[in-house]
């Protein structure tokens, strides 16, 4: 009898323990199939139910929320323009990477002719200055490119150092200068007060690398991070829109 009893509780422990495994092996199931669905959300772009008609303002005129400084200088806000002190550096958007949709941005710059650019297509999230400049593109944004000894392929509309101008449109200092770039695919197109300027696709030929500081050649991602440059102290760009909407042409 007494050991009838023992096979039992052995019997009866065995089963609770296996049905202990069970539980742990589900939560863990569950558990890491939560942290993978989180993980899969940072590289998706941030989606919903936006209304493909409205342009939403990433610069709000009045501070710099959801954005963040690398590099040197600073970014600042005042009478509800985007201004900057030195650099060179970057303020990039963190709250998404955006691909298929349209960024809008309108600048000015402080002097006849200013350098500044707008990065978009930037892998990942950056945490200094030149991994955009490498392995993004900057939509450039300077009128006068051969005082700094650069060619048409680095003038205003431009992906810098890849694209030469289809149109210069570029308004000097002060006036202001409205810029729409559309990210459809792998292609990427600029027009600038109006006019097209760049219609770049992925695999389209390029010139080599001239200097250094150029970006290294090869595809970019459809879905990337985007962000404004300061430059310097003598190349000062004022902003005082920023903004993004979807494109509606998915079935395209």
């Amino acid at each position: 009898m007494v050991n009838i009893m023992k096979r039992r509780s052995l019997i009866t422990l065995i089963f609770s323990l296996v049905l202990l495994s069970i539980f742990t092996l589900n939560q863990s199931v569950a558990h890491a199939s939560k942290i993978y669905n989180q993980l899969n959300q940072v590289n998706k772009p941030v989606t919903g139910k936006v209304d493909t008609a409205q342009w939403r303002p990433l610069f709000n005129g009045k501070d710099l929320t959801g954005w963040k400084q690398v590099g040197p200088g600073s970014h600042y806000v005042e009478d509800g323009l985007l201004k900057s002190h030195g650099g060179m550096g970057l303020l990039y958007w963190t709250g998404e990477k955006f691909g298929n949709c349209k960024i809008r941005v309108t600048f000015r710059m402080r002097d006849k002719n200013s350098n500044s650019g707008v990065f978009i297509r930037i892998p990942i999230e950056p945490r200094e200055e030149w991994m955009p400049v490498h392995y993004g593109y900057e939509v450039q944004i300077d009128n006068d490119p051969e005082l700094s000894k650069e060619d048409d392929y680095h003038y205003t509309g431009m992906l810098y150092s890849l694209t030469k101008p289809l149109a210069k449109t570029g308004k000097p200092g002060p006036e202001w200068n409205t810029m729409e770039i559309t990210l459809d695919g792998p292609r990427t197109i600029v027009l600038l007060n109006g006019v097209k300027v760049t219609d770049f696709k992925e695999g389209d030929p390029v010139p080599e690398r001239k200097f250094d500081f150029e970006p290294f050649r090869g595809p970019r991602p459809l879905y990337g991070y985007m962000g404004l440059q300061n430059h310097g102290d003598n190349d000062v760009v004022f902003f005082k829109e920023v903004v993004v909407k979807p494109l509606n042409n998915k079935a395209k």
